[in-house]
């Protein structure tokens, strides 16, 4: 059996992707080419490896059960790239990061000028989603995640916690007045979350566990939409703590009643967390949610967690 590394590669970003445009984008390849090199593989293995359809490109039992051997060999190359580029004293590559939307905007992205100016060479991608969507194949090196993945190939530590309020607008409560209790934002005041039919996270499902019955009459796919939706006047938003505290537009309601405490965990794979550059991305991350008002950090124990090269 001749089985090509380089076509392993290949397979492995179509995997990530699932689009025969996009992956072929990525590897600066055009997508005829692409989609020979993938038949040239299922060729030599013997079986199909993907499923063609309008959702995508999708793995077989038999290319799930080949993806460790391909990331293995990504992951060594990368090593391999990384110790030849240490010898200047620098760290290189690429970290893909994935984070809720919140936590991405406010805190990910906001902080990440101290770590660039120290690692020119490491180029950062963030992608920001309330979704697990993006878990379901390796297609990340860091994950900041709301629950933990299923997959067994990945470190999962606590990284933060944090709390959910509610939170309306100055002119909301001047027309509508502050809601006496729960049951009053219940029945008497519109409430701002997530569209339930496409919310796959489990710990932000909470209506029904704060508000039975009830359900929201704006939603919106992402916090940027709760926030906007509140600071407008729209209704009552539950919000992370360190995102409506920083908006003097806004007033927490209700503090002693509604306080819904939430997790961020940090999620590698773990054919990678050597790497110094997923190393030290994880210690800037950690300094980040110290410095952060309304983040409560949780560092790893003594011999457990992520050391610093």
């Amino acid at each position: 059996m001749d089985i090509s590394t380089d076509n392993l590669r290949l397979m492995l970003e179509l995997s990530r992707t699932g689009r025969l445009s996009d992956a072929a984008s990525r590897l600066q390849v055009d997508e005829t080419t692409l989609s020979r090199r993938i038949g040239r593989l299922e060729i030599a293995v013997g079986h199909r490896l993907f499923d063609r359809g309008r959702g995508g490109w999708q793995l077989t039992e038999v290319g799930r059960r080949l993806l460790p051997f391909a990331e293995t060999i990504d992951t060594t190359l990368a090593a391999a790239a990384e110790t030849l580029s240490s010898t200047s004293g620098s760290l290189s590559g690429t970290i893909r990061m994935l984070a809720p939307d919140g936590f991405g905007a406010y805190v990910l992205v906001p902080g990440l000028a101290s770590f660039h100016e120290s690692n020119p060479e490491v180029y950062l991608e963030v992608l920001t989603a309330t979704s697990h969507d993006f878990l379901v194949a390796r297609d990340f090196d860091l994950a900041v995640t709301l629950g933990r993945p299923a997959r067994q190939s990945t470190r999962t530590e606590r990284l933060a916690e944090y709390e959910l309020g509610l939170y309306a607008s100055v002119d909301y409560v001047a027309r509508h007045g502050v809601p006496s209790d729960l049951n009053a934002v219940r029945s008497e005041h519109t409430i701002i979350w997530y569209v339930d039919s496409v919310l796959d996270v489990q710990p932000l499902r909470i209506l029904d566990q704060v508000f039975p019955g009830a359900r929201a009459k704006v939603q919106t796919n992402n916090i940027f939409g709760h926030l906007t939706a509140a600071l407008c006047g729209v209704g009552i938003a539950p919000l992370p703590t360190y995102i409506g505290e920083d908006n003097p537009s806004l007033l927490r309601l209700l503090p002693s009643e509604f306080s819904v405490e939430r997790t961020y965990s940090l999620v590698i794979p773990k054919q990678i967390t050597q790497l110094g550059r997923i190393q030290a991305m994880v210690e800037a991350l950690r300094g980040l949610v110290s410095a952060q008002p309304g983040l409560r950090a949780v560092r790893p124990k003594p011999g457990s967690g992520y050391q610093s090269p």
